[in-house]
């Protein structure tokens, strides 16, 4: 009892890529959730300021999405289906279809790990906080790595990725066409040390060096370079997700464009306390293209956090709340209305829930997002509030 021999099977292999699937037929497995989202009222459609008179619609969501999983031997094809129908009832110029698809193909041999990927991305999405329009844009992205494993538990690897942004040519917000302001192709190329501290749980260093280039307006080009320390939990562990923090050197080609050295980061972790309580925690701080060529860009620094608990047998609740800053740099010499001016955005969100067995679920939310600014026209409030269906199948 007190020299007790360990036993091969308590060393757990990484679990299958497939290992959330809900639905297998032989080698093809897959799953898929259908959200019927955003039931309700938006009383801001155009995030459009308090003088402005904001306008209200009645809007709706449809989101079906599918994960599928191929297993050939040791070769592994993934791929996802992410749709969004976006229903306004009186504003038909904000109604549009948001769609992701990926597709990737993972190859295992005795010591190499070889790995290419696909996604193309069509959207009407807001692409971040400072463009309040929905316009038409595509991202297409490629990427392939390579990871060997030096040791039992330790892999060395090189990755590269390649990624293009088109806004639509008609695409126009406050008279700026954003097809030739952001119109870009972005590279990295990355080297990563990986060591895997459980079987579930891993820690990474990652040194890339990043290359932006933008179709009309070279003024913007550049180039950086990151150091990330990564930890990341697979789906199956108590805690989910991953955390990178980091240091980037943002060096512009251009001496009127004022270069950034500082601390990056991007979490997205979520805990089961008890079974009862789900916490979520999302951080993100990087710099972020402006459509304004005289403030060229921002340093975006945000933290959100959600706590979901259930009440009483099937019913839940859950609050969110969230702040973002966007701290903009000047271009040298360019007058603006507010130098280096800094907006904040603030959100609030509650809800409330009912579970139809472990795969249905009926909610009603109420969110309210505002943003501060020393510029009028980007200061904005509303008020979002609906009902929800979700089906996991």
């Amino acid at each position: 009892m007190w020299c007790a021999s360990p036993l091969g099977a308590q060393a757990r292999s990484d679990p299958d890529p497939d290992a959330e699937a809900t639905m297998r037929f032989g080698p093809l497995s897959a799953k898929s959730t259908l959200a019927l989202s955003n039931i309700g009222i938006d009383t801001n459609v155009f995030n459009a300021a308090t003088a402005d008179r904001p306008q209200s619609d009645f809007t709706m969501t449809l989101s079906p999405l599918t994960n599928v999983w191929l297993r050939m031997g040791r070769t592994w094809i993934d791929g996802t289906i992410d749709v969004a129908w976006v229903f306004y009832k009186r504003f038909a110029s904000e109604r549009g279809a948001n769609s992701t698809y990926t597709i990737g193909v993972t190859r295992t041999l005795n010591r190499f790990r070889l790995r290419g990927a696909a996604t193309h991305l069509s959207t009407r999405e807001r692409p971040g906080f400072e463009i309040d329009a929905r316009s038409q844009r595509a991202e297409r992205g490629l990427e392939g790595s390579v990871e060997v494993r030096a040791m039992p538990k330790t892999f060395v690897g090189v990755r590269a990725q390649r990624r293009g942004v088109e806004f639509d040519q008609a695409a126009v917000f406050l008279e700026i066409n954003l097809a030739q302001a952001l119109n870009r192709k972005l590279s990295a190329n990355t080297f990563t040390l990986r060591h895997e501290l459980t079987p579930l749980t891993s820690l990474s260093l990652e040194t890339s060096r990043d290359h932006e280039r933008f179709d009309t307006t070279s003024v913007r080009d550049s180039d950086s370079t990151r150091v990330m320390g990564r930890i990341a939990f697979q789906p199956l562990a108590l805690i989910n997700g991953s955390a990178a923090v980091g240091y980037r050197r943002f060096t512009p080609l251009r001496g009127e464009i004022p270069a950034f050295r500082g601390t990056v980061a991007t979490v997205g972790l979520s805990y089961a306390l008890f079974g009862t309580t789900r916490l979520a925690l999302n951080v993100t701080r990087d710099i972020q293209p402006s459509f304004e060529i005289d403030q060229p860009y921002y340093l975006e620094t945000g933290i959100s956090g959600t706590v979901q608990r259930q009440l009483y047998r099937s019913f839940d609740a859950l609050a969110r709340v969230g702040s973002t800053r966007l701290a903009y740099r000047n271009r040298i010499g360019a007058v603006v209305q507010a130098p280096d001016r800094t907006d904040r955005v603030r959100t609030f969100g509650l809800g409330i829930g009912y579970r139809l067995g472990a795969d249905k679920r009926i909610g009603f939310t109420v969110d309210r997002p505002t943003r501060y600014s020393e510029v009028d026209r980007a200061q904005y409030s509303g008020l979002r509030y609906g009902m929800s269906v979700t089906y996991e199948r």
